[in-house]
């Protein structure tokens, strides 16, 4: 058993991990902005904390965080809004790997995506090229710190069921299921040996365990 708190509680990729993390018998506190979503997260067996990411600093993320065993970040601002975008998925993500720090949590799970990285190649003038940026600082910063790290870059995320069976070694984007992805987050936080990995994939033909560790080899 161990405990996990989960930030971006209510995202489409969180409320499919977190039944997968209590089935299993850990616990799970999932942090949401919006105190309507506490209810739908009781039901996959979270614990719902309401925080504002973006006005919280790393002291009283650490008050959060302290406690549990793991991070995982699968927060973000969903677009539209560069600034906030900013704000979310880059700044307030760098003061929860301060706050984790902090807090003496070290084992952190970033859910990226595929293409990202300082050579994400997006044009500036595409409306995603903020996110890329986001994306790419807080992963490079991630990267360089004490922590117990894993990046997580799934492809193009589906509605579709999930197969247990992805593809590690792909070297394009492709689509993955959001039930792969959240398979994938839970078999990484039990797996010591994905720590200081970054892990691209997308849906394929390997189980999932056994491609997290041919992915490490």
């Amino acid at each position: 058993m161990a405990r996990i708190i989960l930030f971006g509680g209510h995202g489409r990729v969180a409320l499919l991990t977190e039944p997968l993390l209590t089935a299993r018998g850990d616990q799970v506190t999932a942090v949401i902005r919006n105190p309507d979503h506490a209810a739908e997260v009781a039901e996959t067996g979270a614990a719902p904390h309401v925080a504002d990411v973006e006005q919280l600093d790393a002291h009283e993320l650490a008050e959060l965080i302290v406690g549990h065993d793991a991070v995982v970040w699968s927060a973000g601002a969903g677009g539209g809004d560069p600034a906030r975008t900013t704000a979310v998925d880059q700044d307030a993500a760098i003061r929860t790997m301060t706050a984790a720090a902090l807090a003496g949590v070290p084992r952190f799970v970033m859910v990226s995506y595929f293409g990202a990285g300082p050579d994400h190649g997006v044009d500036p003038a595409n409306s995603f090229f903020t996110y890329a940026e986001a994306k790419a600082a807080a992963d490079e910063h991630l990267r360089g710190t004490g922590l117990d790290w894993t990046v997580l870059g799934p492809g193009a995320l589906t509605a579709e069921p999930g197969t247990g069976k992805i593809d590690t070694a792909a070297a394009e984007s492709a689509e993955v299921s959001r039930a792969n992805v959240a398979a994938v987050i839970a078999a990484t936080l039990a797996d010591p040996g994905t720590v200081h990995r970054t892990i691209r994939f997308i849906d394929g033909d390997t189980p999932i365990e056994a491609a997290l560790s041919e992915a490490g080899a």
